[in-house]
Order: structure tokens, then sequence, then C-alpha cells
């Protein structure tokens, strides 16, 4: 059980913190109109890009490392408690259909695990070792890169995630919305986006949680342009798995090509409606299974599979 002095340390700890700061400006933001209030959360939510903006040097170097990490095989996995472990989450899940990224090549983790996506579980964000198991679970590699996620950048769930990894040798990044956090010193890439004190004092689903999901956009999507995952600002390795990304497959192919609809049925059936190949039919004049093959000989990279299609022509 937490003691009394327990709970004075920690409150010491978070009276330093600027996501925590009190903001006197605000105490009567309930006394003003909704239009107001809205306007004021708005005003605050449009210093969070420049926030981020100082951060991206660094945001670049991680992104570089995460890169050539995954092109190696190794994965991508996040790390977080409550508001940060679900963004994490959600970033995560949303790369297979975007990307066709296996499922396991990007992985959030929350502490508390999956019930805490819905409902907090209390205490599961105090535990380094609760982390740690959790990423020997996973069977960590050198290969991979763990992103400890935490707004105030001190949640002991996120340090020891990091604190771990980095012992296995994986490389990790460190982000958080406080400077001179612990979670930054402990990550071999430390990005630390100070957006100040939230509208609500402590909520930092707010700005914070916003500034987080900005980053983590740029982590995976990056990383993914990097690996050959699109074609110019093109998805083309969209998984098309329901009707909307059926049609969503069919306007990437025309963006890319300029052909018919007949010619795109066509390359689509010749390459069982794998995008990023019926475009390679198509501009390199291939077959179906010619595309697949320089494809892989270019680990995925359309531009690099259709300079080596010209050169067999």
């Amino acid at each position: 059980m937490t003691s009394t002095a327990d709970h004075a340390t920690l409150r010491a700890q978070l009276d330093t913190l600027t996501t925590e700061a009190f903001r006197p400006e605000l105490a009567e933001i309930d006394r003003r109109s909704t239009l107001e209030i809205a306007r004021t959360m708005n005003g605050e939510d449009a210093t969070v890009p420049t926030a981020v903006a100082e951060q991206l040097p660094r945001i670049a170097a991680a992104i570089d490392g995460i890169a050539a990490r995954m092109a190696r095989g190794g994965r991508l996995i996040y790390a977080g408690a409550g508001t940060a472990g679900r963004l994490g989450i959600l970033d995560a899940s949303e790369c297979p259909p975007t990307f066709n990224t296996d499922p396991e090549a990007v992985i959030g983790l929350i502490a508390g695990g999956p019930p805490a996506m819905i409902t907090a579980v209390e205490g599961a964000e105090d535990s380094k070792d609760l982390a740690a198991a959790e990423l020997d679970a996973l069977a960590l590699t050198a290969e991979d890169t763990v992103v400890g996620i935490s707004a105030s950048g001190r949640t002991p769930y996120a340090i020891g995630a990091i604190e771990h990894a980095r012992a296995q040798g994986a490389l990790t990044v460190g982000l958080s919305c406080n400077a001179g956090s612990a979670l930054a010193a402990a990550a071999d890439h430390g990005i630390e986006v100070v957006v100040g004190p939230e509208l609500l004092t402590g909520s930092t689903r707010l700005k914070a949680g916003t500034a987080q999901k900005l980053v983590l956009n740029m982590l995976s999507t990056i990383t993914m342009i990097r690996l050959g995952k699109t074609y110019g600002n093109l998805m083309v390795d969209v998984r098309a798995s329901n009707d909307k990304l059926r049609a969503r497959s069919r306007r990437i192919v025309a963006l890319a090509t300029g052909a018919s609809d007949t010619e795109i049925e066509e390359a689509l059936a010749a390459t069982d409606g794998e995008v990023k190949h019926a475009i390679l039919v198509l501009l390199g004049s291939v077959d179906g299974p010619t595309a697949a093959r320089l494809l892989a000989d270019s680990h995925g990279h359309l531009r690099a599979a259709l300079q080596a299609a010209a050169k067999e022509s």
C-alpha cells in the first residue's frame, strides 16, 4: 500500500512538471460561454504544431534509426500507460490496413493490457517490471525499436520499457511533453514536445495527447515512406480489405498510371489485387510474376523496381 509519504513525494514531483501546472487565468473558465471556452481551447491546440516543430531534428533522427532496423526485419513497439498507451495502440493498429504491414511489425503495449484500452487498470503504470515482462513475452531483439510514451516523462511503465529494451540492445525512443524528463534521458533518442500547461490542470489527453499523436504519425508514416511503402504520396501498399479500400486501390492505380478502368482491372487480376504490383505491371510493361520478382529484388521499393524493369526491357 502506498504511504502518505509516498503520496507527498509524488505530489512534489508533479508540482515540478509543466504539464501539471495550474493556470490562474483559467480558474473561472467554467463561467465563460461555450463559444468562449471553445475559442480558448482551439487557441491552445494551435500551439501544439510549433512545439512539435522544435523537435523535428530529433524526430527525424529517431525515424532513420527505426527505418534502418525495420528494413532488417525489426519491429516497432510502442509502450505507454493511459492515454499514451492508447495512442500507441491506435497508431500500431492503423499500419496493417494503411501499409500492408504484418500485424506483428508494429505493436502497441499498454500498462494493464487490453482491458486498459477502455478502463483504467489501477497501479499498472507504476510497474517497471510489468513493462519488462511484456517485452520479454514478445521475444525482444536488438533489431527492434521500443518507443516509450509518457506525457509527464516520469511514468515507471514507460521508463521501465525503455530501460529493459536498451539493456537488450534494442533502439529506444522516449517521447514526453516535459523538458529534462527521465524518459528522454533513459532513451537513445529523447523527444520532448513541451506544450505547456493544459486547459484543465493535468489533463494530458489534451495538448500533450495531440502532440504525442502528431509525433507518432510521423514515426510510423515516415518510416513506412523510407521502407518503400509509398510511391510518391500514394499508399501503394494499402490492404484492400473492404469496399472503400478496394475502391481506393483502383483510384491509387489510376493516379499512379493514368490507365483506363479496363487496364486497371486486368493488372489487379494479374497481381492478386496487389496495388504496387499492378502499378509495376502497367508502368513497367511486365507480367504479374515478373512484377513480384522485381519488387522482391528491390525490397518492396517501387521506384527501384521500375528502374530494374526498364533495364530488362
